[in-house]
């Protein structure tokens, strides 16, 4: 077996390819950012690149390998990233009022400089600010959301802000109250079929008295909840027959029996965990530091004091295997916060375009599959 451990050693990350942002006032050329020494090298033997959300800073960061094979972080200034969906070849992105689809332009063989994909922000879907987590898209293009403002599931909709799909049993009523503070979809078959949230309650802001414990995931059709033992649980994801959960407050990895409603800790982050995903059994994970507020007073801090050990900000990769950290990158300076974070198979070197800049003005393509007669 492949030894992907990280070395001791560490690389520092080039930010040179950071695009222009509208607002840059904390982008990564004023903040210091560090990887593990194996990353490009992990990154090219698995096929793939990174995309992370910062609400924030208010940045898109696309992660990829230069020629040179140096580490390259790509920038892109959408007000306020939150939950993000990606393939190799669509974005998309929830800001702050909106719904982003970005699409890669370019052809297997073409190339923007070192870039093998480019996206470029194709469709804008106005929603006013409903704090949008997670974000999924079905196999028919259906884009579902974790509409945490209005404690529901929702879908976009051609007139207004939203359409509503599923609530939870104990929501009575869809307000925007933020009552039970639902976060997460886990994807099983095409569809949604868990959700996260950070309490049952019925009430405005009720789930900031539940932060430490009262954590629930709940299975959508049967509408049901298997669990509410729970410290800010984040980011489910159905992933080789099994139920990871992001249990944000202890700062743990781990997976949750849809049955009896067990959980079982798998790895242990230093970090408010939040953003998940897997990729060749590899457990990719977004780290934030705790702030004063939602995330102060959790068991985290017991479990950061008992390791002696200060939080992160940034991406802990776990060899699934081993349970071990193998790759990593760390923020630090203006970046504290993480939202989501994605893989994309495929793809080395990806760039984007942030809506309204002056470089999308003459990126322009057309589709040459069918020409008009002469």
């Amino acid at each position: 077996m492949t030894d992907d451990r990280n070395e001791a050693n560490t690389a520092q990350a080039d930010a040179s390819d950071a695009s222009a942002a509208a607002d840059n006032s904390r982008s990564l050329t004023s903040a210091n950012i560090t990887c593990s020494g194996g990353l490009a090298d992990w990154l090219v033997r698995q096929g793939a690149s990174l995309a992370l959300s910062s609400y924030q800073t208010g940045q898109l960061y696309l992660i990829g390998v230069r020629r040179d094979c140096k580490i390259n972080f790509h920038q892109v200034g959408v007000g306020r990233a939150m939950g993000l969906w990606a393939d190799p070849q669509r974005l998309v992105l929830a800001t702050q009022n909106q719904v982003l689809r970005f699409e890669n332009v370019l052809a297997p063989d073409q190339r923007m400089g070192e870039a093998d994909r480019h996206y470029l922000p194709h469709v804008a879907h106005t929603t006013g600010n409903l704090n949008i987590h997670d974000i999924v898209v079905l196999d028919n293009g259906v884009i579902v959301f974790a509409n945490t403002l209005y404690s529901c599931l929702a879908t976009l909709h051609n007139v207004h802000a939203f359409k509503p799909v599923w609530a939870p049993p104990f929501i009575s009523k869809l307000a925007a109250e933020d009552r039970c503070h639902l976060n997460g979809i886990a994807m099983k078959d095409g569809n949604p079929a868990y959700v996260t949230a950070t309490g049952r309650a019925d009430v405005v802001n009720g789930w900031r008295a539940r932060r430490e414990a009262g954590g629930c995931v709940i299975d959508v059709a049967a509408n049901e909840i298997i669990t509410e033992k729970l410290s800010m649980p984040h980011s489910p994801r159905w992933h080789d027959g099994k139920l990871w959960v992001l249990n944000s407050g202890t700062g743990h990895l781990g997976t949750v029996d849809p049955d009896s409603g067990d959980y079982t800790p798998i790895v242990f982050l230093p970090g408010f965990v939040r953003g998940l995903t897997f990729h060749n059994n590899h457990a990719i994970i977004g780290l934030s530091l705790p702030r004063e507020g939602a995330f102060a007073g959790l068991q985290l801090d017991d479990e950061l004091k008992k390791r002696d050990a200060d939080p992160w900000c940034g991406v802990q990769i776990v060899n699934l295997g081993s349970r071990d950290v193998v790759q990593w990158i760390r923020f630090e300076s203006a970046v504290s916060e993480l939202l989501d974070v994605r893989v994309l198979p495929g793809v080395r070197y990806p760039s984007a375009s942030a809506p309204g800049t002056p470089d999308i003005d003459k990126l322009i393509t057309f589709d040459m599959s069918s020409k008009p007669d002469p």
